[in-house]
């Protein structure tokens, strides 16, 4: 049975998620974390796209990123950034074969029922993810601390992250936007309580 078609809705924002080969802990290294800031820069200078999240957590990644009308799809930018971080990992190893489980999974922010608090809550979710692995103590601590882009206007990550829209629309000011925003970390903690 041939797979499904990848949705690569451009001028959309993508959920792009994917493991390690056999579910193996290959992001905790702080070797291999270096090599997902270094290929996803190296991807931001070969192709025009906006990065609104990125975390690897353990054993898979995680990336928000959106596409713009005719400039390259979520799934050439996907396979340039994984194959980047395989290259440099069987580099420095002496590996050869594959360093991902499967195909990256992914999702389109706007065709979801409740877009605007779909990307919000995800947002969180993500940053909190290395905090659940016992990876970190706050999302504002780890590789990347991409949320800090969202709380700290003056705040510079190691890769470029763009603010969505669906952020700055929370306010006029950007203190409002972060005001509204920490809401959704509030709700984010509530419901995770429940789980522990």
């Amino acid at each position: 049975m041939p797979r499904e078609l990848r949705n690569i809705a451009q001028g959309k924002t993508h959920h792009c998620f994917s493991r390690c080969l056999r579910m193996m802990d290959l992001m905790k290294s702080s070797h291999v974390r270096r090599y997902f800031i270094e290929a996803i820069k190296m991807a931001q200078e070969k192709y025009t796209f906006e990065l609104v999240a990125a975390e690897p957590v353990g054993n898979h990644i995680h990336l928000i990123l959106r596409t713009l009308e005719d400039e390259e799809t979520v799934s050439r930018i996907m396979q340039y950034i994984k194959s980047r971080i395989a290259e440099k990992y069987n580099r420095a190893t002496g590996n050869k074969g594959p360093f991902w489980n499967e195909r990256f999974g992914s999702s389109v922010i706007e065709e979801s029922d409740n877009p605007e608090q779909y990307l919000l809550w995800l947002l969180w979710y993500i940053g909190y993810n290395p905090v659940r692995k016992g990876l970190a103590r706050d999302p504002r601590q780890t590789t990347i601390s991409f949320i800090n882009v969202y709380l700290d206007e003056k705040y510079e990550a190691p890769v470029k992250i763009t603010r969505h829209v669906f952020f700055t629309r929370l306010g006029e000011t950007f203190e409002q936007c972060v005001k509204a925003f920490l809401l959704y970390e509030e709700a984010y903690l509530k419901r995770l309580a429940i789980y522990f």
